[in-house]
């Protein structure tokens, strides 16, 4: 069976239209990393009061929104939510949170429960980075 990478390049005989195909235009460097510093993974955290999370990002610079400059790009923290589409801008809602004066760290307050974080790179113009620079999601649990 080929996936779905494998079926473009066969069909459309390329593999650059395969490694493009569903990633913004920005470049991103390769081994560049976004990640979680804290809640770690599995954390419990007491409900009915803010808590910090904080950014990492390794071979690659924060820049706020609308401005453009290689290697560089913002956060955003996803909350009990799939990565969004790689080709279009990142939505903007309560599970899509912007971080686009590059900050690096917020306070969040989530309901008891069981809950994913995740975080994705934006460009300018808040598209995800080719290739596309996010974490691995983590699940906290508030109580």
């Amino acid at each position: 069976m080929f996936s779905i990478c494998q079926r473009l390049v066969v069909s459309l005989s390329g593999l650059v239209l395969c490694a493009f195909a569903f990633a913004g235009e920005t470049p991103a460097p390769r081994n560049a990393e976004v990640y979680i510093g804290w809640p770690n993974n599995g954390e419990v955290i007491e409900a009915g009061k803010p808590f910090r999370v904080w950014f990492g990002l390794r071979n690659m610079g924060v820049a706020p929104k609308d401005v453009k400059f290689p290697n560089t790009g913002h956060h955003h923290l996803l909350i009990d939510t799939p990565l969004p589409s790689m080709d279009e801008p990142i939505p903007s809602d309560r599970n899509h949170l912007h971080f686009g004066t590059g900050e690096t760290e917020t306070m969040i307050e989530l309901p008891p429960g069981k809950h994913t974080l995740q975080l994705l790179m934006g460009d300018d113009k808040h598209i995800p980075h080719n290739p596309p620079v996010y974490s691995r999601k983590i699940t906290i649990t508030v109580k």
